[in-house]
């Protein structure tokens, strides 16, 4: 009896792990996303994906590798900050600040060529992909004027994340 009622508990708890719920549909039919969470000690492994995945697809393109530029990092991610403050997606800043402007202000001594941003929960290849679908978008990352890059996020507690990237020349 003691054998029967343990091999019910564990068929029990096997049972209870498989979830068989179907995925949740978003308004567009595609399954939600889930959330991604960008943990403590990955920032460098984001950060390189990205830098490497918009390299690729230039190179692919015909257009000169960016390099990473800690100016330009440094707007991106003073921006997505500022956006998860202000709760919305746009380019202008909290203090009516423009991307160029918030470059300016960094030092950067380039030309400031462009900026993407998104609100997600997305992984940065999921974002980058998105990036790609849109004409405007698409251009900022295949600019071959663009020499350099600048890329940061904010995850709020929640799981949104406020990507920015921001590219120069």
């Amino acid at each position: 009896m003691t054998r029967l009622l343990s091999f019910c508990l564990v068929a029990v708890l096997a049972l209870a792990g498989c979830d068989t719920t179907p995925p949740k549909l978003g308004p567009d039919g595609r399954p939600l996303p889930k959330v991604h969470v960008i943990k403590p000690g990955d920032e460098g492994a984001v950060t390189y994906s990205m830098v490497d995945s918009i390299n690729s697809l230039r190179s692919a393109a015909g257009a000169p590798p960016l390099t990473l530029n800690p100016l330009l990092t440094a707007a991106a991610a003073t921006h997505s900050r500022d956006m998860a403050v202000q709760n919305r997606p746009w380019h202008f800043g909290s203090d009516g600040s423009s991307p160029l402007l918030r470059v300016q202000r960094t030092g950067y001594q380039g030309q400031m060529l462009g900026e993407n941003i998104s609100e997600t929960y997305e992984t940065e290849l999921e974002t980058l992909s998105a990036w790609m679908e849109l004409a405007d978008t698409r251009a900022v990352i295949l600019d071959p004027a663009a020499r350099d890059v600048g890329f940061s996020w904010y995850q709020e507690p929640g799981g949104k994340i406020w990507w920015t990237l921001v590219t120069g020349g």
